[in-house]
């Protein structure tokens, strides 16, 4: 993949009332899938009296050259699907939902809908409620979480995002001065590592990594180790 993704701009939360049950929905970007599910976690201990909490959500499940977590995986009213990536370097789409004890498709699908609908990549919800005393019916929950998941979003925001990759850069200590001035002036994320030799860990867009790879190669006469 060339262009864009959307994600979200940085976190959200919104919070109602439906007939006696209070809704605290939560949103957040999360780059890979153990982040997603921290921050679902950590609602979770937040909100540690809750009836349930229901999370969803959609995350590549490879950033470039890096790999993440395998799947854990599912059953019951829980739903986890992996979707093909589109493109070189993007991994697949892991997508994610559990109804938590709700009536099996009444909160986790409704949720993850809301992010697929808006065809966000990256980004987790997490669906807080404390029941009422009165029953919602799945038709009632559904339109309940997915409120949630809405107005969480629509309070996060969102952004275009360009696919990244990770790899990493090691050379000698004579050679590390080249190899910061070109990720410095490339704009690229890094930090180094000074060890015995110097170890940049870099993230940069997939459509200039390559590009980059090459620069490094040229400038240190091929003595750089990529990984």
């Amino acid at each position: 993949m060339t262009g864009t993704y959307r994600t979200l701009a940085g976190r959200g939360e919104a919070a109602f009332e439906v007939r006696g049950s209070e809704f605290i929905g939560h949103a957040a970007p999360a780059t890979d899938v153990e982040r997603a599910e921290a921050f679902a976690e950590a609602v979770r201990g937040e909100y540690n009296d809750a009836t349930h909490v229901v999370p969803a959500y959609r995350v590549r499940s490879g950033d470039g050259r890096s790999r993440d977590s395998e799947p854990k995986s599912v059953s019951g009213s829980d739903a986890a699907t992996d979707a093909p990536g589109d493109g070189a370097h993007r991994g697949m789409l892991r997508e994610y939902a559990s109804d938590d004890g709700e009536p099996s498709g009444s909160a986790g699908k409704p949720t993850l809908n809301v992010l697929q609908g808006r065809d966000l990549e990256n980004a987790v919800v997490a669906v807080v409620r404390y029941y009422g005393g009165t029953n919602l019916g799945v038709g009632g929950l559904a339109r309940a979480y997915s409120r949630a998941a809405k107005e969480a979003l629509n309070d996060a925001g969102a952004v275009e995002e360009r696919p990244h990759e990770r790899f990493a850069a090691v050379v000698d200590y004579d050679d590390s001065g080249t190899v910061r001035g070109i990720l410095e002036s490339a704009g690229v994320e890094f930090e180094a590592d000074y060890a015995d030799r110097v170890r940049f860990a870099v993230r940069a867009p997939v459509t200039e990594a390559d590009g980059l790879r090459d620069r490094l190669r040229s400038a240190t006469s091929g003595r750089v180790e990529l990984e």
